[in-house]
């Protein structure tokens, strides 16, 4: 064999090496079944303990889930990844799912049960000092995060004072730091903003003060999972055992609070008193409940009126509820 010809067969030897690189490379890709387990990418923020505690405590690795948490400055930002592939799973309240199943062929498959009085009372709506009450906010420009149901929340906590949206300036805003910027410069004159660590900076806060909360309002947000309809059909069975890792990871918070603080300071810095305070008012329970259920349709029957949702679609559609049946079957109301 000539010269020629070794470096020919070399060359031919080399590509099918690459060819067979590459093909192992693809076989990687979030989404794939590696020796039965799931590859996920979740999105997911910084303050919520569920998938850090499944991660950390084990409950992703027992029920054969290779996760890998990808980080967002809210939930919206979380879910709109869905639209280019960055994650495989978001979760969120209604108005961000809502908006992506509008857009997209993608399934809201459990709750996580925090449509709660109690959870409600956590979102603290902090004004300027000079506003004394509700009728002070007539004129004033009002924060809202982009993408989010805060619009909605406006809407009814100013209908329920006698004033229109029409009379009041909403501003809308990347995320609640730049809410407290903007509140102190006297940028904004109020904002709603959630969590036990945002709640003690907004109230240390000279230029304001906590003026009401959402439990005073009849407005109860709770909190989804979504993933894209066709990664759901190819993976149901992981899924299922991821669902049950969430529930069992949020049982595991709930029982050992200490050692949750004690993780999420590890990870994300978050001081341990904050921790705990959130515990108490979010412990998921996942399932979809009527409540669940009665959420989004009062949601989407304000996007859809108000045009935040241009083209009106069938929500049971949008609803696979096949997951969290197999997983938790007492937890699932049947659609009518």
């Amino acid at each position: 064999m000539n010269k020629l010809h070794i470096r020919r067969l070399s060359l031919v030897v080399m590509a099918l090496v690459l060819s067979a690189s590459l093909l192992g490379a693809c076989g990687t890709a979030a989404g794939s079944n590696q020796g039965g387990r799931l590859k996920l990418k979740i999105a997911d923020i910084s303050t919520n303990t569920v998938f850090r505690v499944a991660n950390k405590k084990g409950f992703f690795e027992k029920h054969g889930i290779d996760a890998e948490l990808v980080n967002f400055a809210t939930p919206a930002e979380g879910v709109n990844s869905l639209f280019i592939k960055q994650v495989d799973v978001a979760f969120g309240a209604d108005f961000p799912l809502l908006n992506a199943v509008s857009k997209g062929d993608y399934s809201i498959f459990a709750s996580s049960g925090t449509a709660t009085d109690l959870s409600a009372s956590e979102w603290k709506l902090f004004a300027r000092k000079e506003i004394a009450s509700a009728a002070d906010l007539k004129g004033k420009k009002l924060s809202f995060s982009r993408g989010t149901f805060i619009p909605y929340l406006w809407d009814v906590y100013l209908q329920q004072n006698g004033i229109s949206l029409s009379d009041v300036t909403l501003v809308g805003q990347g995320g609640f730091d730049e809410a407290y910027v903007a509140l102190k410069k006297g940028e904004i004159d109020a904002a709603w903003v959630y969590g036990a660590v945002l709640n003690q900076k907004f109230a240390g806060l000279e230029e304001a003060r906590e003026l009401s909360d959402m439990s005073q309002t009849p407005v109860r947000i709770g909190t989804g999972l979504i993933a894209a309809s066709s990664f759901i059909k190819d993976h149901k069975e992981g899924m299922v055992e991821f669902l049950k890792a969430l529930d069992e990871a949020s049982a595991y918070a709930q029982a050992h609070p200490d050692e949750t603080a004690d993780i999420m300071y590890d990870e994300v810095k978050q001081p341990r008193e904050a921790t705990l305070k959130d515990l108490l008012k979010n412990p998921w329970n996942i399932g979809f409940t009527q409540k669940a259920y009665e959420g989004l349709v009062g949601q989407k029957k304000y996007m859809v009126e108000n045009k935040i949702i241009e083209k009106d679609f069938d929500l049971h559609a949008k609803l696979n509820l096949d997951l969290v049946r197999q997983a938790f079957p007492d937890r699932v109301i049947e659609l009518k």
